[in-house]
């Protein structure tokens, strides 16, 4: 069963989409059948600049992938919601976990640290998922 986690932040432009990104090759590494997307309570009209580039390095398929507003069916289709210090408002649904990540450090303060803080909070949720 091909499970959905849904990663949200306030523009969706910088740690969901690094959030994203980092689960769906994770996941792929260990073989899970997963899907991770990234949205935004107040969408920013472009992934952030130092995001971008890095994601293009590593050859993260970015191509017309931009910030979009989290909605209602996202939350109601997700596994599990991860939220980076943002309220999912009007969008939340009864019964779908979510999940604060409120502790990952701004991603302008430094990509480095903010991914490292992501990544260690994947490895448990990947955890997680491969337990039968």
């Amino acid at each position: 069963m091909e499970r959905t986690v849904l990663f949200v932040c306030l523009h969706g432009a910088a740690k969901s989409v690094l959030a994203a990104a980092d689960c769906r090759r994770l996941a792929a590494e260990r073989g899970l059948a997963m899907r991770a997307a990234s949205a935004g309570t107040e969408p920013d009209p472009e992934i952030a600049p130092a995001v971008a580039r890095t994601l293009r390095e590593e050859g993260a398929p970015l191509e017309g992938q931009r910030p979009r507003r989290v909605t209602r069916d996202d939350v109601a289709g997700a596994w599990r919601v991860v939220a980076f210090g943002c309220d999912l408002g009007a969008v939340a649904v009864p019964g779908v976990p979510v999940e604060q990540w409120n502790d990952i450090p701004a991603v302008s303060d430094g990509l480095p640290a903010a991914r490292k803080a992501i990544r260690a909070r994947l490895e448990r949720l990947l955890e997680e998922v491969a337990k039968p």
